[in-house]
């Protein structure tokens, strides 16, 4: 019997606990699996809390979907210029090449987001929030 491909980081399984926080002006994430921390080739998943009155600028990943799913709380959310208030269990597409943002209702946020394909060591963003119109949506 053939084994498969060895997962050179050997993390197969993540614990939680064990999971290093990166800390960010908007809140706190966490590599679910990238590059890095699982030799994912395909996918990048990441595990963002929003703090409260806190955002993500407008930006746009050129060459990935997003995939962001509401695990608790209340989101704004931007897809192009279309804004909709998403809660616990409400996921959201966002195609590659489109600008979008990401503001919390309220409270904290927790949300599950998803890249694909997997660029660089994770995902890439051009931040586009000085740019008209984007700089004047949440004004």
């Amino acid at each position: 019997m053939k084994s498969r491909e060895a997962n050179d980081m050997g993390n197969n399984f993540r614990i939680a606990t064990e999971i290093g926080v990166d800390q960010a002006s908007w809140g706190h994430s966490r590599w679910v699996s990238n590059p890095a921390s699982t030799a994912a080739k395909q996918l990048t998943v990441l595990d963002a809390a929003l703090a409260p009155g806190q955002a993500h600028s407008f930006h746009m990943h050129p060459s990935q979907e997003e995939v962001m799913y509401v695990v608790a709380g209340k989101v704004e959310q931007w897809i192009d210029r279309e804004k909709r208030i998403l809660g616990a269990g409400d996921p959201a597409f966002i195609p590659a090449g489109v600008v979008h943002a990401t503001s919390s209702g309220g409270g904290e946020a927790h949300l599950l987001v998803i890249f694909s394909p997997r660029v660089g060591d994770g995902f890439e963003a051009v931040d586009v929030s000085a740019e008209a119109p984007w700089n004047g949506l949440r004004n």
